[in-house]
Formats: C-alpha cells, structure tokens, sequence
C-alpha cells in the first residue's frame, strides 16, 4: 500500500465550491479546507440557524451564495465569478424516507442537480478539479458483498436510483468530455452537527440525552457500516489532490470502515458510551423501503490513495455524543 504523502501547502489559496455546505458534511469539509487556507464558496439553499456551519461560526469564513443546484445559471455564475478550481459537489436530498415520499423533488435535485454542476464545470475554464458524493446505496441490493466498486449500480429505490443516476453521470462526463472528475461512495457518514435526527445515530443521541427510550424503525437486524464524519473528509481531500494521476481521474472510490454491523448493537453501543444503561431501545419493525445488508470494501481507497479511516466506530461516537451534549445545552434546554 502505498503511503499517504501529503502535499501541505496544497489547498492554500485554492478557490474551492462547495455546493451543499450548510450540511453537516459540508460543514466539516468548510472548516477543513478553511484550515488549510483555502478560499471557500459555500452555496446554501435553505437558511438553518442551527446548523453546524453557523454553530461552529463556519459562515463567517466563506463566501456565502444563497440558491439551488437545480438553477444551472445560478451555479455558473458562481463558477465563473469566483474563478472557482476546486468543486465538492455535495447538495443532494440525503433522507431515504423523505425521497420514497417525494421522489420528484428527490430526482429534482440529486439528478438534475448534479448534471448542473458537472454541465458548468465542463464549460468554464478555471475548474481542474470535480469531487461528486455518491453513496454505497447506488450499488442497491446485490448478491456479493462487500460492495466492491466493479459491482453493477443497482439502486432501485428513490434515493438508491437517484444516486446511482448521479454516479453514472459523472463518470460519463470523464468519459466523453475528461472533465477531471471522481465519485466517492461512502457508507452512513455520522458525526457532530448532522441534524437529520431520523437517521439512526443522531436520533439515538438525541433520545438519550432527554432519557428516552432510543426508537429502531427496523426489526434491528439490518447490517450497515458506519464512517465518522472527519475519516470521510480526509477521504475527500486526498481523492481531490490525487485527481490527476492516470488510475484516480473518472474512477468511483468506495470509503468505508469494513467493519459492519446490526443497528441494535449500534444503538445499544450508543447507550453504553452514554452511560445511561437504564434505556433500552424500542423496536418497531415497520421499516420499508430499505436494504437489509449493505458495507464497502475501500481496498482501492487504500492502495491507490493511502487512505483508511482513523477512527474506530467507538471513538468516533464518543466524540459525536459529547458534541450533541453541548449543542442541546445551548440550544435545546
């Protein structure tokens, strides 16, 4: 395996779009490159007041531009006027259940969204670099697993197909055009600041701290891969500083822990880490819509790029929990 050398200076004074931002993804991406040096434009759709970008005060240190990757006028503008040479595209509607009860709007923003981004990074002239965040749920149900990047994009759900259609796009345009373009496939990121609380990790958290029980939508048996928040940024940056080496540009990396597991043993590590072993989680069982067994392998990840995650799932909640404490200490009580 190769080893990770990274360039130090690389992100300093480097003009870096990244749609998307106000996410809690997004917002860890902006305070990363921020750290780095880097000149970040930030287009936001909707205001969030409690988001990690304005929590973190990530906003007073971009370039904010208000509006949709659904406006391709809109996201040229940005591109040009900036003189933008670094994208992350990372805007998509993220909710499996909000996506089977609004695909339109789901197809809407996650498809027409992102040929809107790859459309106005081939025609402007500044752009040598194009980061697009697919997900492990493109590759929907299959017989072999781990997912493996050669196996075929079978999402057929919304948000599963919605993503898959996104991946294949992009590709597409390193193929026809060699926009200089990667795709990440990362598995269920968690972290400090995802707000989203009907994901598993956050609305566990969430029902701990105000000593409620923590609810399983599922039978608890479904089989995922978890990946903290700051593993997958690494992964970001690197991809993006490597993309222009021959066997990196126009190719899916899959970026995962390889280390799956149920979501009632995640839970009731949740609860151990809380300390609060009164609680016992409620499973409901009425959970459709979903695949029962989905993780990566992220071998090409480590042997083309040098990267693995650092964290384990432990240590990653550990950090992710104490966060939430504080955040509901100001926010919430």
């Amino acid at each position: 395996m190769e080893n990770m050398v990274r360039e130090d200076n690389f992100w300093k004074n480097k003009k870096v779009l990244i749609t998307g931002i106000s996410g809690f993804v997004g917002s860890h991406l902006a305070k990363e490159l921020i750290n780095k040096k880097a000149n970040v434009i930030g287009l936001i759709r909707d205001y969030n007041p409690y988001s990690y970008l304005f929590f973190e005060e990530i906003n007073n240190k971009i370039i904010e531009v208000r509006g949709s990757v659904t406006d391709l006028f809109l996201v040229q503008r940005v591109i040009n006027e900036y003189e933008v040479d670094t994208v992350f595209h990372l805007a998509a509607q993220t909710i499996v259940g909000i996506a089977n009860n609004s695909p339109l709007s789901t197809f809407e923003s996650n498809i027409m969204g992102t040929w809107n981004v790859l459309e106005a990074c081939r025609t402007s002239k500044t752009v040598q670099r194009v980061i697009i965040a697919s997900s492990d749920k493109a590759y929907g149900e299959q017989e072999n697993l781990p997912y493996k990047e050669t196996h075929p994009l079978n999402g057929l759900f919304p948000y599963d197909a919605s993503k898959a259609c996104a991946d294949i796009l992009a590709r597409s345009y390193y193929k026809t055009y060699k926009l200089p373009v990667a795709v990440t496939r990362a598995s269920n990121i968690y972290g400090e600041g995802d707000l989203n609380f009907s994901r598993i990790v956050p609305g566990t958290i969430r029902s701990i701290i105000y000593d409620e029980e923590p609810i399983i939508r599922s039978d608890g048996k479904p089989i995922r891969d978890y990946i903290y928040v700051e593993d997958i940024i690494q992964g970001y940056l690197v991809l993006a500083e490597k993309l222009h080496e021959k066997n990196i540009m126009g190719e899916a990396f899959n970026f995962g822990t390889n280390k799956p597991i149920s979501v009632l043993d995640l839970v009731k590590l949740i609860i151990e880490i809380s300390g609060k072993k009164n609680l016992k989680p409620k499973i409901l069982n009425i959970a459709k819509g979903e695949i029962y067994c989905q993780y990566l392998d992220s071998r090409k990840a480590r042997e083309r790029l040098g990267w693995e995650n650092k964290y384990s799932l432990e240590n990653g909640l550990n950090k992710t929990y104490k966060w939430y404490e504080e955040y509901f200490e100001k926010f919430q009580k």
